[in-house]
């Protein structure tokens, strides 16, 4: 027996399948660290996406808009970062992007996460993630062991 779904629970039921692909898709193009033609590098960290429950409703379907990642930028002279360490509170499952802009050659270390990438002299390196683990974490240059950033993952 064939069943028959609401305009607005058959949106969101094929909005819930299109994430669920586009996240699919995410995680298998993900191969690790890749570097452009502007010498910057960017890591993806993604984590499969909440379960979907969708229901049909007489009311009027809600609009939901999503904002872009929460971005940290980090600016590094001499091997420190300018103003000191960048500190930056996100809410966990907020999509994080990690910019760290660097005028020395080392790998850019997310603890507690264990994400990192490298960043050339004069580059700009990406860590991309979501915010899944609520605590806090240093960013590091891990070669030269100083701290870059303090993040805060609430609950």
């Amino acid at each position: 027996m064939p069943v028959c779904l609401h305009d607005s629970a058959r949106s969101r039921l094929l909005a819930a399948l299109a994430a669920g692909v586009a996240a699919a898709l995410l995680v298998a193009g993900c191969g690790g660290d890749s570097t452009d033609a502007s010498g910057s590098t960017e890591t993806v960290a993604t984590t499969a996406p909440e379960p979907v429950t969708t229901r049909a409703t007489t009311t009027a379907p809600q609009t939901t808009t999503t904002a872009g990642p929460k971005t940290i930028t980090v600016v590094l002279e001499n091997a420190a970062p300018t103003g000191g360490i960048k500190r930056a509170t996100v809410a966990k499952g907020d999509s994080v992007v990690l910019v760290v802009h660097s005028d020395v050659a080392d790998e850019v270390h997310l603890h507690g996460y264990n994400l990192s990438t490298d960043v050339p002299a004069g580059g700009v390196a990406r860590i991309r993630f979501v915010a899944s683990v609520p605590g806090r974490f240093e960013a590091e240059l891990e070669q030269r062991g100083v701290q870059i950033a303090d993040l805060t993952v609430t609950p």
